[in-house]
């Protein structure tokens, strides 16, 4: 069966209408980060800028509408994602971009499912989109964001454990609650960490 392929403009120009302008320059951001580091890891360039182009498409649906959306389509919601309502964006973006933009590629689905929260043993796909949305350009808060985004383009399992630990210090230090994907894909990853450093 040919590859799926999907017309980025006419989505790109479709997504506009939902999502605010700084979400949409985000979104292009991370299209155009999720792309360059496919070409540097061998993926393929075409999924990973769709995955980055459609990462947040869902980021500017209410949180009620959230919450809505996953009672009726049967979309599991956790106890940490109903009282943070706004992390389910991963979860309705994927449901999203298969019922609305077309999308029926495994990988792309999954890249933005878990783009915010990680998971361990993340494809390339999901690795590559999580990297992305944490590295694109117009990102400038975040702690250690120059080697970051040095290692991105040279090791993306260390990539994803320097990314990981840095958002479990955050929440802890905001006192915020971890959802399990998080804490589980940082330990993956950190077992790769201190493997390669043995």
């Amino acid at each position: 069966m040919a590859e799926q392929t999907y017309r980025l403009e006419e989505m790109s120009k479709k997504l506009r209408k939902y999502i605010d302008a700084n979400r949409y320059y985000h979104t292009q951001g991370v299209r155009f980060t999720s792309a360059a580091l496919a070409m540097a890891h061998g993926a393929n360039v075409h999924k990973a800028e769709t995955a980055g182009l459609l990462h947040d498409c869902a980021k500017c649906i209410s949180d009620s509408k959230k919450i809505k959306l996953c009672d009726k389509n049967k979309i599991e919601i956790t106890d940490v994602e109903r009282d943070n309502p706004f992390l389910l964006h991963a979860k309705v973006g994927a449901y999203i971009a298969e019922e609305k933009y077309g999308v029926e590629d495994p990988e792309i689905l999954d890249a933005i499912r878990y783009h915010t929260t990680g998971r361990p043993g993340m494809h390339l796909m999901e690795q590559i989109v999580f990297i992305a949305d944490y590295i694109e350009p117009r990102r400038n808060k975040t702690p250690h964001l120059p080697e970051i985004r040095q290692m991105a383009f040279r090791d993306l399992d260390e990539c994803c454990y320097m990314i990981l630990k840095d958002m479990l210090l955050y929440l802890h230090s905001k006192s915020g609650e971890i959802d399990s994907n998080t804490q589980d894909a940082f330990h993956f990853y950190e077992e790769v960490h201190d493997e390669r450093r043995d």
